[in-house]
């Protein structure tokens, strides 16, 4: 299966993409020149990350019928400010009152499946290509 993902730009800042029928909104903060209307490419690479995890641990309680009212998930970003990267991402699940003691490791190792981390720990070949719309001839 391929996914396409069409990427524009709608002035200033801002890129969007497009995801099937939905559109992702990106903008830079004032300080970089943006208008600081929707999170940087990088918050939403960071927050799918976070939501990767999240949907594993909501199918995980799903599918053994575990409540998951109070059931949230927080994940600090340590920053290496030498280095200019975030040397650790670290994520606390806050298990719903009654969840049952005996899946807890369970549930851990289930979030650690996540195709987000999966893609990081064994990333993807990029291939970075132009292409000029008067005759569409790739440019390498």
């Amino acid at each position: 299966m391929n996914e396409t993902i069409e990427v524009f730009f709608p002035g200033g800042k801002k890129v969007a993409a497009r995801i099937e029928n939905m559109i992702v909104k990106t903008d830079q903060p004032i300080e970089m020149g943006g208008e600081g209307t929707a999170p940087e490419p990088f918050q939403l690479f960071l927050a799918s990350i976070a939501t990767c995890a999240g949907i594993y641990a909501l199918e995980f309680c799903k599918t053994r019928r575990i409540s998951t009212h109070d059931m949230s998930l927080k994940m600090v970003c340590e920053f290496d400010k030498h280095k200019k990267v975030y040397r650790k991402l670290v994520i606390d699940l806050m298990l719903p009152s009654g969840f049952p003691k005996e899946y807890e490791r369970a549930i851990v190792r289930t979030i650690e499946l996540s195709s987000v981390k999966k893609h990081i720990m064994h990333p993807p070949e990029f291939e970075i290509r132009t292409v000029c719309e008067e005759n569409s001839d790739l440019r390498l």
